[in-house]
């Protein structure tokens, strides 16, 4: 009789919880429908535009061309990536995208020196009118902006107008005319357009430090600096590694539009990167299986270093992507 009266509760509740839980959860989930169709179209969207299209990799194996269908184009196997490391190209090619890449790197630190110095401005009025005058130039495109500086660096724009004012120049300077100007001009006219903007992710890291913090640092007498070197760098050092993890990654990437606005057939030399060689013998050329042997190589080597990074970075501060 005991047995009985102890068994018969168990069996009653092992029978009732998982309905339970179950409406539970279709409740949950009927409750978030909105956000659940938002998050399904991002879904479809990514898998569509970003994976389908994976397929067509399969060219840089290939000698394909437009007469025939990817299946039916016979395998090169990896013709085409020797092709491109034996070709007069590859020398110069490699040298424009490595020098631009990574002299855009070296400037990796001015946002967050950016955000450190804007975080310190007082007056409220100024910090937004500077962030602003920073942030602009970030939505306006290449095109226009390329416009702009070809404007300003021509023999009667104001660049030459300033300095021969100054007497710092004898004769106008062709800037764009002249290959030993052209990594300089695109490195400065990055960051112009994109410092403000790459400081936003910073001064967001920066906002949810506890002023308690900044409190006890003043309290044991350190000064504004001090408290930006031992309190605000320390704090965002996991946001700065993830970030210098991905431009490591990204360390082929020239920005493809700024150069094909910016790039002549004078300044050639120093010009014609990774990105632009691609386009030139894709689409110019129609040498579509080359062009996409070219960019799964970059691609290879992007993933590479993405992965030292990340490695390097989790062990020298505990911090990395995955």
């Amino acid at each position: 009789m005991e047995m009985q009266q102890i068994t018969k509760p168990a069996a009653m509740t092992q029978k009732e919880t998982p309905p339970s839980e179950r409406r539970k959860w279709l409740k949950k989930l009927y409750s978030q429908r909105h956000v659940q169709i938002m998050a399904l179209l991002g879904i479809a969207w990514m898998i569509i535009f970003n994976y389908v299209p994976m397929y067509g990799i399969i060219i840089a194996f290939k000698d394909y061309d437009i007469i025939r269908t990817i299946s039916e184009a016979p395998w090169a196997g990896l013709e085409h990536f020797k092709e491109f490391l034996s070709d007069e190209n590859f020398g110069y090619v490699m040298k424009n995208t490595l020098g631009i890449s990574l002299l855009k790197l070296l400037t990796f630190p001015l946002p967050i020196m950016f955000a450190l110095f804007l975080n310190e401005v007082r007056s409220l009025r100024f910090k937004k009118a500077i962030q602003t005058i920073s942030y602009l130039p970030h939505f306006l495109s290449w095109v226009v902006l390329g416009g702009i500086l070809a404007t300003w660096l021509s023999d009667v724009g104001i660049i030459n107008e300033i300095l021969m004012a100054l007497n710092l120049v004898d004769q106008p300077i062709s800037y764009l005319a002249d290959p030993k100007y052209f990594w300089t001009i695109v490195i400065t006219s990055d960051v112009w357009k994109e410092l403000g903007w790459s400081a936003i992710i910073y001064l967001a890291a920066i906002t949810s430090i506890s002023p308690e913090m900044y409190e006890a640092a003043r309290i044991d007498g350190a000064g504004r600096f001090q408290q930006m070197w031992y309190v605000t760098l320390p704090a965002i050092k996991a946001t700065i590694s993830i970030l210098f993890i991905l431009a490591v990654s990204g360390v082929l990437n020239s920005n493809f539009d700024q150069i094909l606005v910016l790039r002549n057939a004078l300044n050639d030399s120093a010009s014609n990167v990774i990105d632009y060689y691609v386009y030139y013998t894709g689409i110019s050329s129609g040498r579509y299986s080359y062009s996409a042997a070219i960019g799964l190589f970059k691609s290879v080597i992007a993933i590479t270093l993405l992965l030292i990074a990340n490695q390097v970075s989790k062990k020298l501060n505990d911090t990395s992507l995955f």
